[in-house]
């Protein structure tokens, strides 16, 4: 997944790949939607939101970490997985949904089981302490692969549950902070930086750049569903898609969009100033939302879910 980190613009320029123009669907009606604001027990900026065996959860500034309940959101956890209150910018579960990874600011790695609360600090790999902008998790709980992309143009890996002295890293790229990553297969998946460079990977340690040339516009979300099935969202809601060779932007209008996530021909991204906008059939169309606050994250599933400035969630 992710994001607007959701902190960092990426600037995307000279990168290899090429892309081919289309009509856009720029000044597309706003549909009818059926969004409602969900009541939070916090008020600080929410990051990432991901759904889990249990329930969906969302992790945002101060370490916090929130859970839907068929009572309403509460708060599961506040300090982060070393307690001392780093922000977290991403969150990616295991393959059965029962583990919650969560990474963030100053190193912060933390392993929360979502059915017993327990929660294993997995941070400062290797006595990295850099920001930690997003994670992708494969494999099931407790045997998990973690890949976790930093500030400082890294990507740390582990093939061994995230445990201390299995951690290694690479540095693909020209040292610009990477964040966004997001795997579709246990060592196969993709990430950007902040250079205007998506890359992929198929044994989850080396990387290759496969784009994007010739573009001005600022990166914040990504979608790896396949090799050839990439989704990328940035600045003037644009959304580009890969098919394996060629790269096609579409605009939607002129709002930033900070997170996309699709199926076949349906998902969500949204954006600055509330923003949705939905795919159906392939077409994007722009969705009624009842708030104005920029939205960082959306996760789709039994309820979707965007989430964002001042602990703002939408549901449908």
């Amino acid at each position: 997944m992710a994001r607007l980190q959701r902190r960092q613009f990426i600037k995307v320029a000279g990168a290899t790949g090429t892309a081919a123009l289309v009509p856009t669907a720029a000044g597309a009606p706003v549909a009818p939607s059926g969004w409602r604001i969900a009541e939070t027990p916090v008020e600080v900026s929410l990051h990432d939101v991901a759904h889990t065996s249990t329930n969906a959860h969302a992790a945002g500034e101060a370490g916090i970490l929130i859970e839907r309940t068929p009572a309403g959101w509460r708060k599961v956890l506040d300090g982060g997985p070393g307690g001392n209150g780093n922000d977290l910018y991403g969150v990616d579960t295991t393959d059965d949904g029962k583990r919650l990874w969560l990474v963030g600011a100053s190193g912060a790695i933390g392993e929360y089981d979502v059915v017993t609360g327990n929660l294993v600090d997995h941070s400062a790999p290797n006595d990295t302490t850099t920001n930690f902008n997003d994670v992708a998790v494969t494999g099931p709980a407790g045997d998990a692969n973690v890949y976790v992309a930093d500030d400082s143009g890294a990507i740390h890996y582990s093939f061994d549950n995230g445990e201390q002295g299995t951690w290694e890293y690479t540095a693909p790229g020209s040292g610009s902070a990477f964040p966004a990553i997001e795997f579709h297969d246990s060592r196969s998946g993709h990430a950007i930086d902040t250079n205007g460079k998506v890359f992929v990977t198929d044994d989850g340690s080396t990387y290759e750049p496969i784009g994007i040339e010739d573009v001005d516009i600022t990166f914040y979300g990504l979608d790896s569903d396949a090799d050839s099935d990439v989704t990328v969202s940035g600045g003037n809601a644009t959304v580009y898609t890969y098919d394996g060779s060629q790269w096609t932007p579409e605009s939607l209008g002129d709002a930033d969009l900070f997170d996309v996530e699709t199926d076949a021909d349906t998902g969500y991204t949204v954006g600055a100033g509330g923003v949705v906008f939905e795919a159906t059939g392939g077409e994007w169309r722009r969705n009624q939302t009842p708030t104005g606050q920029n939205l960082t994250a959306v996760a789709t599933g039994p309820t979707d879910i965007a989430v964002g400035a001042g602990g703002t969630v939408i549901e449908r």
